[in-house]
C-alpha cells in the first residue's frame, strides 16, 4: 500500500504560523487529490484543503486567505502552510492522498486511498 507521514504540528500562539508537511511513500503509480482533513475534540472530521496533481486547490471557507496548500510531486509531498493562526484552528490534522500504486514490479496499478497518522496542531489564545 501507500504510506503516509506527517510532520510539523507543534504549540503555537494565535497569530503565529507552522508548517505541516505529507510525504507518500511505497510503490506509487501515480497520484491524484492530496489533501488535509482535520478533527477537533467532539467534532467530525472536516476537510481544510486539498490540491490536485494538476495545481488546482480547494479550501474550507474557514482558512481561506490564511492557509496555502502546495506540493512537490516529484517527491510526493503535500505542504499546508497555516498562517494567522486562531484557537479554532486546534485540530488533528490528518493528510490524505488517493491514486494508484503497483503491488509488485510489473503489476497493473491498482488505486489507493490512505491516510497518515494524524499531528496535533494546539493554537493557544
Amino acid at each position: 500500500q501507500v504510506q503516509l507521514v506527517e510532520s510539523g504540528g507543534g504549540l503555537v500562539q494565535a497569530g503565529g504560523s507552522l508548517r505541516l508537511s505529507c510525504a507518500a511513500s511505497g510503490r506509487i503509480f501515480s497520484i491524484n487529490t492530496m489533501g488535509w482533513y482535520r478533527q477537533a475534540p467532539g467534532k467530525q472530521r472536516e476537510l481544510v484543503a486539498a490540491i490536485t496533481s494538476g495545481g488546482t486547490t480547494n479550501y474550507a471557507d474557514s482558512v481561506k486567505g490564511r492557509f496555502t496548500i502546495s506540493r512537490d510531486n516529484a517527491k510526493n509531498t503535500v505542504y499546508l502552510q497555516m498562517s494567522s493562526l486562531n484557537p479554532e484552528d486546534t485540530a488533528v490534522y490528518y493528510c490524505n492522498a488517493d491514486g494508484y500504486f503497483r503491488r509488485y514490479y510489473g503489476d497493473y496499478p491498482a488505486d489507493f486511498n490512505s491516510w497518515g497518522q494524524g499531528t496535533q496542531v494546539t493554537v493557544s489564545s
